[in-house]
């Protein structure tokens, strides 16, 4: 293969597909969702059975505080091996993959599945690197993370890297071309999850993808478009899964120090596969996610948030300012603060929260759809806080001008919209 490739961040990647298995119980939804909702998890278990599945490799957020995370961590580990030992995947070598996926709705989401290369990632606040995260990295978050991948033979994706490509130049192409494609598999996801098809890109398509790609990243024609001089190419966001990469990144800076210098550019870890998706996407739309707050207080938290800014008031409707909805078991309402800076309501909220919850009960989770949250905060002792979507035409340009968001901005879809489980891909040699 021509090394079209090789000065660009995204590239094919030796993919591995589950084999001799049913992919309907194979493919689950990724870690990091439902989190506050382990009778989802229960129900994938029951459905799953003693079949293959990925969900044997994947270790949900909801099990990292768990009393025995460590032997499950170990017991993950093991059935990695065991399935590369037992044949339980073939090898697409230098592959892409394009994947239509049907979400519940109706909609569809194309993307292109090959594998990020780390050294051009960069979740540094004001980091000028040519994949950006798109959200503050909790470096907290990350120890737990790592302690899943460290020794993990193989990775398994949920991370999907957007591209701001209004003419659809890199990966809608793809959808007229399939008629010359490998299929390589066409069922139905679990749990809402729609239905998802994936081809085999050809040497051709491959080709041309990279030259979209190069395009796409040419420095001129990135300033222009953002009426920017002189800034560094952003090429992709990080669009889901910012901890996810963010640990692949810590393990690879891991594994390269305890080898030669030499071989540091070629171990598997320096690349994390992952989905690269269109930003103007048809089917690509920007959810809020909105935070509850379980195990406190609500009065004296509302209290406590409407004094924290000179003016700021608690009522039944918007008034002067940064309005913020909550709902909870003695109502819903609004706090209005009037001098809040200009920061999104979302770095508002979190300053606040992540400060309040230092010295007073409560834990925040996040949570997709209005619907859930609702149901949460009827509880006594809950708390909602109802946010706004961002637009993601805002995306690309405030990540170049003012680096990461608040974590937690937005959603790409409902959670049973997130990136399923199915391909996989070598860490270790």
């Amino acid at each position: 293969m021509a090394n079209t490739f090789d000065n660009l961040p995204f590239q094919p990647a030796d993919i591995l597909l589950p084999q001799d298995c049913d992919y309907d119980k194979w493919a689950v939804v990724a870690c990091d969702q439902y989190t506050s909702q382990p009778e989802y998890w229960q129900r994938v278990e029951e459905r799953v059975g003693r079949a293959p599945s990925a969900l044997r490799l994947i270790l949900p957020e909801s099990s990292l505080d768990g009393p025995q995370v460590e032997m499950d961590i170990m017991d993950i580990n093991a059935t990695m091996a065991r399935y590369v030992r037992e044949g339980r995947f073939k090898t697409l070598t230098g592959a892409m993959i394009y994947v239509e996926r049907t979400l519940f709705d109706g909609r569809v989401r194309r993307g292109l599945v090959g594998m990020a290369d780390l050294t051009a990632y960069d979740y540094e606040p004001g980091s000028d690197a040519l994949i950006r995260a798109t959200e503050g990295v909790v470096m907290s978050r990350i120890p737990p993370r790592v302690a899943v991948r460290k020794n993990a033979s193989i990775e398994l994706p949920h991370a999907m890297l957007l591209c701001d490509d209004p003419q659809r130049t890199v990966i809608e192409p793809l959808a007229a071309q399939t008629g010359g494609m490998e299929l390589l598999y066409d069922f139905e996801l679990m749990e809402q999850g729609g239905h998802i098809k994936g081809w085999r890109l050809t040497q051709e398509q491959l080709e041309q993808v990279a030259g979209a790609l190069s395009a796409l990243g040419d420095s001129a024609a990135f300033n222009a478009k953002y009426g920017t001089e002189g800034q560094p190419v952003m090429l992709f966001a990080v669009g889901d899964g910012n901890h996810s990469l963010a640990t692949a990144k810590e393990c690879y800076e891991r594994q390269r120090r305890l080898v030669p210098p030499e071989r540091r550019d070629s171990i598997p870890a320096r690349y994390a596969l992952c989905e690269l998706v269109n930003l103007h996407d048809g089917s690509l739309e920007f959810e809020a996610i909105h935070r509850v707050v379980f195990h406190t207080d609500p009065e004296a938290l509302l209290d406590a948030l409407a004094r924290s800014c000179p003016g700021g008031r608690r009522g039944a409707a918007e008034g002067d300012g940064l309005a913020l909805r909550y709902v909870c078991a003695g109502g819903e309402g609004v706090v209005t603060l009037p001098e809040w800076g200009g920061r999104l309501p979302v770095g508002a909220l979190q300053n606040f929260l992540d400060e309040y919850l230092m010295d007073h009960p409560g834990r925040v989770d996040y949570i997709h759809g209005e619907e859930v949250a609702r149901e949460f905060a009827a509880r006594p002792g809950n708390i909602a806080f109802l946010l706004p979507p961002m637009a993601k035409e805002e995306l690309f340009l405030s990540v170049i001008r003012d680096g990461a968001l608040p974590r937690k901005t937005f959603s790409m879809g409902e959670a049973h919209d997130k990136r399923f489980y199915l391909e996989a891909r070598k860490i270790r040699e």
